[in-house]
């Protein structure tokens, strides 16, 4: 633990935590090749068909998870940064389940900046602390239903912003076929102000196979950039998951 983080007072309310790692880069979304440190938060209010982070998600992982105080997470990132500033990426599972107002407080003190990703089903009012906040409803193919009016509050938290600093809002969508094409299309017009990311889905999550289907992502994100050039959806921006493809279903990295 760094001095830093011995000497600093904070709440005790525990975040269930399922891993931390890196610096690495994100490999999704707006934020893809960037550095980060990854919080991955345990316990999940969504089943997704094709999560591909059961062990963050089932409560049956939950013995795995460990409950660790804000100074404790801090401390850890600290370490792991070598005490320089670096984006912290918090994810899950949902992380908007979890009490991250103090660690967000916390970090921002000493430089570090937070992005969240969250498909949406729970609102906080601290979303608006954040510098990034992906949403990520689920299409179709995830098997959810997904809350409009709960996905309507996550965005109203987010820019009911009383702190002083900007929040980079996006929605990022994955997609696996047609319907979750038309799904994403729906949340761009419903949402129009909002940047818009779509990544080509992985068929192959860890509980499915032991090694991804490289072309076979490759080429559904192949099909998805035609489609969108297909219907002149010039705003959107069509991204691989990079993570994906440098790293399979390895954890950690």
């Amino acid at each position: 633990m760094t001095q830093t983080a011995q000497n600093i007072g904070v709440g005790t309310r525990t975040v269930q935590v399922s891993e931390i790692f890196g610096p690495t880069i994100q490999g999704e979304g707006a934020l893809i090749g960037k550095p980060t440190v990854f919080v991955r938060t345990g316990g999940c209010d969504y089943r997704c068909a094709w999560c591909d982070s059961l062990y963050a998600v089932l409560p049956e992982h939950k013995a795995e998870w460990n409950p660790m105080e804000t100074r404790q997470i801090f401390a850890e990132i600290a370490r792991l940064s070598g005490d320089t500033p670096v984006l912290v990426t918090l994810s899950g599972g949902n992380p908007a389940i979890q009490p991250l107002e103090a660690l967000i407080d916390l970090g921002h003190e000493h430089g570090y900046t937070f992005a969240i990703e969250t498909q949406g089903s729970v609102a906080q009012p601290w979303f608006s602390k954040l510098d990034y906040l992906t949403l990520s409803p689920k299409p179709p193919s995830s098997k959810q239903v997904t809350r409009w009016e709960r996905l309507d509050r996550s965005i109203l938290c987010a820019t009911n912003n009383k702190h002083g600093h900007e929040i980079q809002i996006n929605l990022k969508i994955v997609i696996f076929d047609e319907e979750d094409y038309a799904y994403a299309r729906y949340v761009a017009e419903r949402y129009p102000t909002l940047p818009m990311y779509l990544q080509a889905g992985n068929h192959t999550p860890p509980q499915q196979a032991k090694e991804i289907d490289i072309s076979g992502i490759l080429n559904r994100m192949d099909w998805l950039i035609q489609r969108t050039i297909a219907d002149r959806w010039y705003g959107v921006t069509v991204l691989p998951q990079l993570h994906t493809l440098l790293w399979g279903n390895k954890r950690g990295v």
